[in-house]
């Protein structure tokens, strides 16, 4: 297998060697980013919801950044929300700062009863900017 190309953000790289995966790979012009979630640097999750749905978009872009990108480049979004019914309000008001103008990103939303602790997940996929891919 060949080798893969992976992106790690800033003083993060031993929680993904601790749980054994990568936190974003590049591949053909674009960046796979793994589900991201509202972790602190040593893994713990932020208690509060607005304030867990904050970090995991700080994470997701510390993710694009390190590989050149930002959430302009994203071309697809994938959203995991712990009990949707009461939580989808709290996280989309804050969705506007991180996503800025349209035309936006496709969009994947799905409600599910565990995420490890956390309320909140995001998982994407970028367009490399030209230059930046290695396939």
């Amino acid at each position: 297998m060949a080798s893969r190309d992976v992106v790690f953000p800033p003083r993060r790289q031993a929680l993904y060697d601790r749980n054994r995966y990568s936190p974003a790979v590049r591949s053909n012009g674009f960046l796979f980013v793994s589900g991201q979630v509202g972790s602190r640097e040593d893994g713990s999750p932020e208690p509060e919801l607005e304030a867990q749905v904050r970090r995991a978009f700080d994470n997701l872009n510390a993710i694009l950044k390190a590989a050149g990108c930002t959430f302009d480049d994203v071309v697809d979004v994938t959203v995991f929300i712990v009990d949707p019914e009461s939580n989808f309000e709290t996280i989309w008001k804050l969705v506007p700062e991180y996503w800025g103008e349209a035309p936006h990103p496709t969009l994947t939303g799905i409600g599910v009863t565990w995420l490890y602790g956390f309320q909140f997940e995001i998982k994407v996929i970028a367009k490399l900017p030209d230059g930046s891919a290695l396939s």
